[in-house]
């Protein structure tokens, strides 16, 4: 199972690299449509192979889905976390039953009582 990960990852490398290699040309990456820029008179403008700008936004979508998804599943969390606290109250009241029952008994006869 391991051999056929590494050699996934070793695909998605290639192909990562022969799309680097094949988008290497050199374009002008603005931050502002042309009519924006010109109302506030500034022009942000960056010139990056495109390789780095396919890869930038993958990775950019890839983090705006993760955080999409992790503040969706927020309610899921919030309810198995409020579960295991009640989980727990009950497990320590259920001990704490069962050592009012067995108060003032002999170990041996509270053992074989809670084991029958």
């Amino acid at each position: 199972m391991r051999y056929i990960r590494y050699a996934c990852i070793a695909l998605f490398a290639i192909a990562l690299i022969s799309v680097a290699l094949a988008n290497r040309a050199i374009v002008t990456l603005q931050v502002l449509p042309q009519e924006i820029s010109n109302w506030f008179a500034v022009n942000p403008s960056v010139q990056l192979p495109l390789f780095i700008v396919i890869l930038g936004s993958i990775i950019v979508g890839l983090l705006v889905g993760f955080v999409w998804e992790w503040i969706r599943e927020h309610g899921h969390r919030a309810e198995l976390a409020r579960q295991a606290r009640e989980r727990r109250r009950l497990e320590r009241e259920v001990i704490r039953l069962k050592e009012e029952k067995h108060e003032g008994k002999d170990e041996v006869l509270a053992l074989l009582d809670e084991a029958g």
